[in-house]
């Protein structure tokens, strides 16, 4: 089981930076971020993070193709490749729904798995033959060229995918694994290997072989209740995003979650907060201690296949941007990292 620190870029950037350096020298597998106009430019970060560590992987998860053109992802990934020497990779997606709103986007009229299998062709091919011509549905191109070149032979290319099946199973067969955001029981998982393994197997390509992500809502510190305690807090910012059928596969109504993302949407944070009970808090997070937290990922996780945690790590400082609340008692980002290489990544390995 490989280990990955995912964060959102709204840390001031000189802690940013420490804290890849620190993940690069415990040992994580790598460092992902959202691309998303809500937080700062993680290409920018990661351009400057390559030059100080050594081993860690950086890149996207996920990029939007709704929102960023896919000839452009493909240059920033080159670019950051040979920044880094060879441990660029990207995760695609179409994109957060919220997002796409605020830009009036109506996600369901994009065609949003069409288009992202389109543009996984259109980067994997500019990556690696650095031309294109090609006539889509969604893109088209005439004798496209860069210079931005990747140091890897191939830079490897997944799909984020949430929904399924139909999502799951084109990560299986057209890209190098899938980022599955957001589940946190052994049902969802195996809902989503089952239909990974299947679009692998008809590519003829072993499953096995494929990156498969657990991206989670994440906290771990010595106090069980305050570590518990901001996950809740940001819970119901995740779980908006969350599709029906993958928060009935996480054990929860999505009418038990309605009044939380609507108290969310209007702007009250500080409802959707109180109206996130313990109980949804501790359905829709992996948190407490470095203990509990390697249970959880042994019992629900673990055992269907996953190879990949990716920990959204939540801590003091991303509580507070994000709601104003300050909660003293939760250990911050550096501390989490070094638990869980201490606690968490022995019993996995």
């Amino acid at each position: 089981m490989k280990f990955s620190y995912a964060m959102l870029p709204d840390y001031p950037l000189t802690e940013s930076l420490e804290s890849i350096t620190f993940a690069d020298e415990l040992g994580f597998h790598a460092c992902y971020a959202a691309d998303e106009t809500w937080h700062k430019d993680l290409w920018l970060l990661f351009a400057a993070a390559a030059g100080r560590t050594s081993r860690i992987r950086l890149g996207p998860s996920v990029s939007p193709v709704t929102l960023r053109e896919p000839t452009l992802i493909a240059q920033a990934v080159a670019t950051l490749d040979e920044l880094s020497d060879g441990r660029a990779e990207a995760v695609l997606s179409s994109g957060n729904f919220g997002l796409l709103a605020q830009y009036k986007i109506d996600w369901a009229r994009t065609r949003p798995l069409s288009r992202v299998k389109e543009a996984l062709h259109v980067v994997r091919t500019l990556l690696d033959e650095g031309t294109i011509s090609y006539d889509g549905e969604f893109f088209s191109y005439e004798g496209l060229f860069t210079f931005a070149r990747p140091v890897q032979s191939r830079v490897p290319l997944k799909l984020g995918a949430m929904r399924g099946p139909k999502s799951f199973e084109a990560a299986g067969e057209l890209s190098d694994g899938c980022h599955h955001a957001l589940s946190y029981t052994r049902e969802a998982y195996e809902y989503a290997v089952r239909h990974l393994r299947a679009g692998a197997e008809r590519a003829g390509k072993d499953w096995r072989s494929l990156d498969i992500g657990a991206w989670v809502v994440f906290a771990t510190g010595p106090d069980s209740a305050a570590a518990k305690d901001a996950a809740r807090s940001m819970v119901g910012v995740y779980a908006s995003s969350m599709p029906e059928e993958q928060l009935r596969r996480n054990g929860v109504d999505p009418a038990e979650l309605k009044p939380i993302i609507d108290a969310i949407a209007s702007g009250d944070l500080a409802r959707g907060i109180e109206l996130t009970t313990p109980e949804i808090a501790e359905r829709l997070s992996i948190a407490g201690t470095p203990e509990e937290c390697r249970d959880k990922i042994q019992r629900e996780i673990a055992p269907t296949g996953v190879n990949h945690m990716i920990c959204a790590i939540t801590d003091r400082t991303l509580v507070k941007a994000f709601t104003g609340r300050d909660l003293t008692e939760v250990a911050d980002v550096n501390t989490q990292l070094r638990l869980i290489h201490e606690g968490i990544m022995p019993a996995l390995a």
